[in-house]
This record gives structure tokens, sequence and C-alpha cells, in this order.
């Protein structure tokens, strides 16, 4: 009888043990471990892009080499042209809360979220393509931390934007031709130079640009040459000018808990092909800019290039800009735009 006791009292402990732990797991007792992946994985990739325009092709080539790259574990189907409805400025969030896996997002287009992306955008921070490069390897840990840490994703690459400058019915050639201009821009950054100038921003996305021209919303677009190709400009306005305003860039992010449920062969392949694509993209983009610009001056744009004596007007109304921003921004901002200065030689 006593043996019997001894029995039963053992197998009813094991069995609250086995209980409990159940219920420490339902809990989320070990919130870090993520499920592995018994087989592939399929993910759609979202783009807001046209399928012509470069960050949709970049992401196309990422996902037909990340098949190859990981033996087929990772499958990723693109979705262009902002085939899943999504806007852009909330693909942070949409990212995060796993309503898409994989997205590409303009990176500040997504500040109005996350502050510290805002940095890449400065007006006249950076004075030509190079210093781009390097203000985006300076800011890349400080990304890559933010986006895991608080915004639960994972960057794979980011890839450049040409320059962007002024695309315009009218001709400009000083700060006073762009006062009353009404202008479409795609960052906090971007409209605060247009309100500095005289103008007026139109916070439009990128679906909405082309009607808005057309029926005279707008006069005006802040951009690179690959959107004006994209937007067929030529049709709606008549000139270009590089001002090289701001450089914006494109982040290519993939759900956190996504990517931690691929073993771990699959994850570093993952971050060796993202890193492998960046310096691809890089390279590839001071050439395109001059293509797309070539491809709209056949089709009637005119370039107006920009006199020295016009970008240190510029320089000078946008300098409250930088300075004011850098104020309330976020530690990390303060020490990208610190050590850039110091890299390139400026105070």
């Amino acid at each position: 009888m006593l043996s019997f006791r001894k029995t039963g009292f053992l197998t009813l402990a094991l069995a609250a043990v086995v209980i409990l732990s159940l219920a420490l797991a339902g809990c989320g007792g070990d919130k870090k471990a993520e499920p592995k992946a018994a087989g592939p994985v399929k993910w759609v990739a979202n783009s807001v892009w046209p399928p012509n325009n470069h960050q949709t092709q970049g992401l196309q080539e990422f996902a037909k080499k990340a098949k190859e790259a990981t033996k087929g574990k990772v499958d990723i189907t693109v979705q262009a042209g902002g085939a899943l409805g999504y806007k852009g400025p909330e693909l942070l969030k949409i990212v995060r809360d796993g309503l898409v896996p994989m997205s590409d997002m303009l990176t500040s287009g997504v500040a109005g979220d996350e502050p510290l992306f805002n940095v890449v955008t400065l007006p006249f921070l950076i004075q030509n393509f190079e210093e781009g490069k390097i203000l985006n390897d300076i800011a890349r840990p400080y990304f890559d931390q933010v986006a895991e840490k608080k915004w639960g994703q994972k960057i794979l690459y980011i890839s450049p934007w040409p320059a962007a400058g002024i695309w315009s019915k009218k001709e400009v050639k000083s700060v006073d031709d762009m006062k009353g201009l009404k202008t479409r821009t795609y960052d906090k950054n971007g409209g605060l130079v247009v309100q500095a100038v005289g103008g007026t921003p139109y916070p439009l996305p990128f679906s909405e640009v082309y009607s808005s021209l057309a029926t005279g919303v707008i006069d005006s677009v802040l951009t690179s040459t690959p959107t004006a190709v994209d937007a067929k400009f030529w049709e709606v306005l008549k000139y270009y000018s590089p001002q090289n305003v701001t450089m914006a860039t494109d982040l290519v992010t993939v759900n956190l808990k996504e990517f931690n449920k691929l073993d771990k062969a699959t994850q570093d392949a993952l971050i060796k092909l993202g890193k492998d694509m960046e310096k691809e993209m890089w390279d590839k983009v001071a050439k395109l800019d001059k293509e797309k610009e070539a491809v709209s001056n056949k089709n009637g744009i005119t370039t107006v290039k920009p006199s020295k004596e016009f970008l240190n007007d510029l320089s000078k109304v946008t300098k409250n800009i930088r300075e004011d921003w850098l104020k309330t921004a976020p530690p990390e901002a303060k020490k990208i735009v610190e050590e850039f200065n110091k890299k390139v030689g400026r105070q």
C-alpha cells in the first residue's frame, strides 16, 4: 500500500511538472525561441515601385539569388507596383506586424515612425554620390540596431536613389524661381526645403503624382531621375534642375520572427547575399542616374544645371533645417552626423 502511494504521488508530481511547463510555454516562457521552419518557406516581398524601377528589379534579383543561395529553402515572390495596397509610410509597422513578411520601403518615408531614418535626407548634408555611400555605411549599424530591437525586423540591404532635384513646369535657376511652387515631396525634410524657399510642399504618395500634375494640384516634384522616368514626367513637365537636395535610400527588410525561423546556415546565406546586393545596387545607381536623365532629355525634358551661386544660396537657406532637426534628433543621429562630418572633413 505504501509503495502504491509513493508511486501514485510521483506520477501526480510528474504530471504537474509537465502541465506547468506547457502552461509556461503557452504564456511565452521563452520569448526568444522561434520554431524552426521544417521545410522551404515562401515569403511575399512587397514593393511600391513599378516593375521596371531599379529598386523593384533589385528586389526581384535578390529573390532569384536567395532561392539559389539557400538551395530552395527560401522562395520569395515579389509583388510590385503597390499591388498589395500599401502606399509606403506605413510599411515599417506592416512588416513588424507580419502583415507582409518582407518589403522594400523608402528610408525617410517611414521616418514618421522612426525619426532616426530622417538622417539620410538632411538637405545638403552630402555633396555627391560618394558621400552618400559614406553616410550610409556610418548609419548602417545604428539602423540595424533600431530595426531589430524596436521594429522587429532585419535589414537585408540598403539601396540608394540618385540625388533628388526639382522637376517643374517652369524653368528654375534661382531661389526666387522656386517661390510659389507647389511641389510634391516624399519626406519631411524635403517638405521643409520647399517651405524654406517659399513654396508649398505636397506629401503625396507616388501613385498620385502624375494625376496631380495633370490636374494642376501640383506644378513640380522633388525626386530623382528614375522616378521621373517611371512617371513619364515629360508628358506633364518641362524642366529638371539637378540640385542634389537630398539623396534617398530604400531599406529592404524581413520580419525578424520569420527570419529567426530559418536555420543558421540559411540565415547566413541571406545576410551574405544582402551585403553583395547592397554593393551591387550602389555601384549601379551612379550610372543609372545619367541614363535616366538622358531618357528624360530625349523625351522633351530640358536639364537646367544649377549655378554654384544657386547651390550656395540653397545651402544657406536650408542651414537652419539641419541644425533644428539635430537639436531634437535621436542621440544616434547626432553621432552619425558628427562621424560623417569628421570623415569628409567638414564641421
